[in-house]
């Protein structure tokens, strides 16, 4: 037997045991109680805080393959911990602890008229996959949500982040073990091989109940195409900011600003401006000046071209691109129609938003994106489920079943009908 051979089929056994034990785990968690999920995630809590040297040690690894690979400035952002960030992680599990338990709460009731009583009831979906690239944090963040929600989880993360989740995920165990609930309840995959997510994507058996992917386009698209398994996913985040002509300058610079600059890697961040050409002749200039002076490469139309001598010509592809980097493409439009039909035509139905003082315009604009996430007078950078008050996300969902938006605790169950008689029976 040659040795690829020997290890797919390696792997293809070590996956379907974490499956086999997953599917044990998720029937415990499903009827694990509030509080035993919670003291899991205050206890895996307190074990990153304790743990950080050690994970920020283990990032360094993973930092360093990285530059040293020549991963793009972006890439090592989203990769970096520090202790400020490690701190985030560990609030983040403590806020999905404080989170009202979504498991068993009853979601509609109504009684027949033959005496059958009905109700629909929140439940687990089961098992979850995660399958993410360079974020650390998503090791936490998905097992967390997962188990808040009553599932077991199986993440699996990219090589490049390898070191940084496994010493995130010790601490999850330890969280898990001191609650008294399974281990397996959080697992993470031990291999980099490929081949683990292949197996993951063809369901493991039954053991997966749905797929999430968090990640870049190729592994989304690799996993929406071969998925045998519902996908809760997003492909890119083509995110736009619209300026209408009733927008207010002072409430506009700062947001778009922000929207681009303040983190470029992440899903959110704006990567087309669009102004309304009816606006005030002095509006254009501050808003690409304001985003050059923050050293963003601005990439504009004819008009846009005039304002400044260092804004660079747009070509077509630049409109519909998700840059990820410190670049945005900016365009002029007639007005609030235009600039939805660009969206429409450009962008990825991820997040987009409209600054104007104008109710009707805003409303128009909220009526009509089809968007996720649509907002008014605020950045972009609001697409995450910790600001949306869900303790954190798995991912941004821009399917339209079943979850949309932010994928938090709510998002990660199903529901069941519990019908309760005294002795109906169907007349024949």
């Amino acid at each position: 037997m040659n040795r690829p051979e020997r290890i797919e089929n390696d792997t293809t056994a070590l996956m379907r045991g974490i499956g086999e034990a997953a599917k044990a785990a998720s029937r415990r968690l499903a009827i694990a109680t509030p509080e035993e999920k919670n003291n899991a995630l205050k206890a895996a809590a307190k074990a990153l805080r304790a743990a950080t040297p050690a994970i920020l040690a283990a990032n360094a690894k993973d930092v360093e393959a990285a530059k040293a690979a020549g991963r793009p400035a972006s890439f090592v952002d989203r990769l970096l911990l520090n202790e400020k960030r490690v701190a985030g992680i560990a609030k983040g599990l403590e806020e999905i602890a404080e989170l009202p338990d979504p498991i068993g709460t009853v979601l509609a009731e109504w009684t027949r008229p033959n005496g059958l009583k009905f109700q629909r009831v929140r439940v687990p979906l089961g098992t979850i996959g995660i399958i993410y690239e360079s974020r650390p944090n998503v090791t936490a963040d998905a097992g967390a949500l997962s188990l808040k929600a009553g599932n077991a989880s199986i993440l699996r993360g990219g090589s490049e982040s390898h070191h940084s989740s496994v010493a995130i995920h010790a601490c999850l165990v330890e969280g898990l073990r001191a609650a008294g609930l399974p281990e397996a309840a959080i697992q993470l995959v031990p291999t980099t091989d490929r081949e683990a997510v292949g197996a993951m994507l063809r369901g493991l058996d039954g053991a997966v109940d749905v797929i999430v992917p968090r990640g870049g386009k190729s592994l989304v698209q690799r996993v929406q195409e071969e998925a045998r398994v519902p996908v809760f996913a997003h492909l890119e985040g083509i995110c736009h900011t619209y300026v209408d002509k009733a927008a207010n300058i002072d409430i506009a610079l700062p947001i778009v600003v922000n929207a681009k600059m303040r983190r470029t890697g992440v899903c959110g961040a704006t990567e087309c401006l669009l102004i309304d050409k009816n606006a005030k002749s002095d509006f254009v200039a501050p808003l690409v000046k304001a985003l050059l002076d923050e050293g963003c490469e601005v990439r504009g139309d004819a008009i846009v071209q005039k304002v400044d001598l260092r804004v660079k010509p747009a070509s077509n592809e630049d409109f519909g691109k998700e840059f990820l980097e410190p670049i945005i493409a900016v365009k002029m439009v007639d007005g609030v129609d235009e600039a939805i039909d660009h969206i429409a035509r450009y962008g990825s139905q991820h997040t987009d938003a409209i600054i104007t003082e104008s109710e009707e315009t805003a409303e128009r604009f909220l009526d009509r994106v089809d968007s996720a996430i649509v907002l008014v007078n605020a950045s972009t950078q609001f697409a995450d489920g910790g600001e949306f008050g869900f303790g954190g996300e798995i991912g941004i969902a821009t399917g339209k079943m079943h979850a949309r938006g932010p994928v938090g605790v709510e998002q990660l169950t199903s529901f069941k009908y519990k019908v309760r008689g005294n002795g109906q029976i169907r007349p024949k």
